[in-house]
């Protein structure tokens, strides 16, 4: 079978496009805006993209292709947000299907944050977005899909949305990889902060909480001042914010990433706060072995390949980690279009079967 040639939207640092190259999808176009993003894209996948508002770009240009596919912004309905449908961000979800509309791909993978595909404040959204679809004669489907289920040591849901001008049940989607990565895993053989293969220390200080949220986890809740929660590394990280950088940038415990056995300060400082006892938070010092996770923790936590170099900025780097795909979950729903394609389905589950997803880990791209 030819390769399959795709055009890719709202591409950012690539998390996206690694997963699809690895499935072995040809790029002939990207775009972002991101000044930032797209030197990072260009550094580590090719000088193919196009750093210009999509707004701007004349459809009639673009190289016909086989799929289309991206991740529109999603700050209008991420629950991190203000998840309001009329952010002019929003908007542009029908910006990525004017341009379906426009080169006809046989399939196109749009990728959003779950809540759009959950909540019912966005059902009229959810309506306009799939009634024009049908209109344009492409069958549809959709699931959310965690990806901490597909190689990845990071839970982050997220929505799927596959269409097609073949028949509704040519839509595959993949399997779950049957292998949980911890955080711990993902970040051994790293060297220590600063050193290294372990670049971009964050600086900001760990504060406890005057007034703490508390959970049955201390894991949850707000125990320490800023946004930045504490990572569990015996599980995978929980979702990594774009807004990472500064006091809204994860926490781990130097010691117990080194030593599982060692005490667990943080655990310990729950149980304290659980019996409700009177404290002097600025008389509080947490241990410096408590510190946030760095620019290249927080990569391999997301699944971008060990050699990947970001542009820009410290903040801007954590950004545009924390705005990616993860690309493990990207090769695994790009395996599955690709089977799609191909006809290569499991009829008794109608899913891709497992053996044609390999497990993806941090391999260079």
């Amino acid at each position: 079978m030819r390769k399959i040639k795709a055009i890719s939207l709202f591409s950012g640092a690539g998390g996206m496009d690694i997963g699809f190259l690895r499935a072995g999808v040809e790029i002939l176009w990207a775009n972002d805006f991101d000044k930032n993003a797209c030197e990072t894209y260009k550094k580590n996948i090719g000088d193919h993209i196009v750093c210009e508002s999509i707004l701007d770009i004349d459809y009639s240009t673009l190289p016909d292709c086989d799929l289309i596919f991206g991740g529109p912004p999603c700050q209008g309905f991420s629950v991190a947000g203000k998840m309001d449908k009329n952010d002019p961000r929003s908007g542009l979800i029908f910006v990525f299907q004017d341009i379906v509309a426009a080169k006809r791909p046989r399939y196109f993978v749009m990728e959003n944050v779950a809540a759009l595909a959950k909540l019912e404040k966005f059902s009229d959204v959810r309506e306009r977005l799939f009634s024009k679809y049908q209109d344009m004669g492409y069958h549809t489907r959709y699931m959310v899909l965690d990806s901490s289920d597909f190689d990845t040591p990071q839970k982050r849901e997220r929505m799927i949305l596959i269409g097609t001008t073949d028949t509704l049940d040519r839509i595959q989607f993949p399997e779950k990889s049957g292998r949980v990565i911890s955080a711990r895993e993902a970040l051994q053989g790293l060297d220590s902060p600063g050193i290294g293969n372990n670049q971009g220390i964050c600086k900001a200080k760990i504060t406890v909480a005057s007034y703490p949220v508390l959970r049955k986890s201390p894991y949850a809740g707000m125990i320490f001042n800023g946004m930045g929660r504490p990572i569990n590394l015996d599980r995978p990280s929980q979702t990594l914010p774009a807004s990472m950088g500064g006091n809204k940038t994860p926490i781990i415990d130097e010691k117990l990433l080194r030593d599982a056995d060692a005490e667990d300060w943080l655990k310990n400082w729950h149980a304290f706060l659980l019996q409700g006892k009177a404290f002097d938070a600025y008389a509080i010092t947490v241990p410096p072995h408590l510190r946030r996770i760095t620019v290249s923790e927080a990569a391999r936590l997301q699944g971008f390949p060990e050699n990947y170099e970001f542009c820009g900025s410290q903040s801007h780097k954590y950004k545009q980690i924390g705005n990616s795909v993860p690309p493990p979950l990207a090769y695994h729903v790009a395996m599955s279009v690709v089977r799609s394609f191909e006809g290569g389905v499991n009829n008794k589950t109608g899913q891709v079967p497992l053996a044609y997803l390999p497990c993806v880990r941090w391999n260079k791209l």
